[in-house]
């Protein structure tokens, strides 16, 4: 199986859309860049992910315009097999239960399809990078969040029972979530706090265990839920909340 970090650093990125004239305009906006490479691209859903499989790209772009609801199972599969691979759907329009159903799917980035091409590169590297853009999307529409939050619970049904309350996080697992939920990487959130990467991973593991978060986007809800990370204005680093 091939591996995204063999490509000379570039970021490398795979399209799923079923329209080939965007694609087209995507893939020439992107050849233009010396660092980023596309690996491939499909216009069937469903046939994109033995190809996404082969070459382990990190950043997928998929298209969930209706009826292409495809595209959120194409996702959710992604995500749950690949580890470091990030996907950004894309839609002609904000859709809320769209939304929804991408953050639950575990999307980084919930983008139209009528961003400018400066937007989509900058969204690109912020999504190899490990941002999760969702939650600004969702920072925007507070009342989302609870609407995700009982999809998360809803899901959570089906698979082993935790009880956050028991198992509280720590200030420092609080403080790395509230960078995740301002956009900050896993290497990014290392380097503000003067700690290795790999700390910052083994707390993260630490913190979906902790709260059955089936991903980081569902454990920056949870903590914006539980009044750990303020929706309304954004937690700062090195302040602890309360025990």
């Amino acid at each position: 199986m091939s591996s995204s970090n063999s490509h000379s650093g570039k970021i490398t990125v795979f399209m799923v859309d079923r329209n080939a004239f965007f694609r087209q305009g995507v893939r020439v906006t992107l050849s233009g860049r010396q660092d980023i490479e596309v690996l491939g691209e499909s216009d069937v859903a469903e046939d994109a992910f033995e190809l996404i499989q082969m070459t382990v790209p990190q950043v997928v772009l998929v298209d969930v315009t209706p009826p292409a609801f495809s595209g959120i199972d194409l996702t959710r599969r992604v995500v749950q097999t690949l580890q470091d691979t990030k996907v950004a759907v894309m839609t002609p329009y904000l859709n809320e239960d769209e939304i929804v159903m991408a953050t639950t799917a575990g999307a980084s980035a919930y983008l139209s399809r009528y961003i400018t091409a400066s937007e989509l590169l900058r969204s690109i590297e912020r999504v190899a990078n490990g941002e999760l853009l969702l939650v600004d999307t969702l920072l925007a529409k507070p009342h989302l969040l609870e609407r995700v939050l009982r999809c998360f619970r809803d899901l959570s049904l089906k698979g082993r029972a935790a009880d956050p309350v028991n198992a509280p996080i720590t200030d420092r697992e609080t403080e790395i979530l509230s960078y995740v939920a301002r956009g900050f990487g896993n290497k990014q959130i290392a380097h503000a706090l003067n700690i290795s990467e790999q700390t910052i991973k083994n707390h993260m593991t630490s913190i979906l265990r902790k709260l059955d978060a089936s991903d980081r986007t569902h454990a920056v809800v949870m903590a914006m839920q539980s009044g750990w990370i303020s929706t309304t204005e954004r937690y700062e680093p090195g302040q602890m909340r309360n025990a």
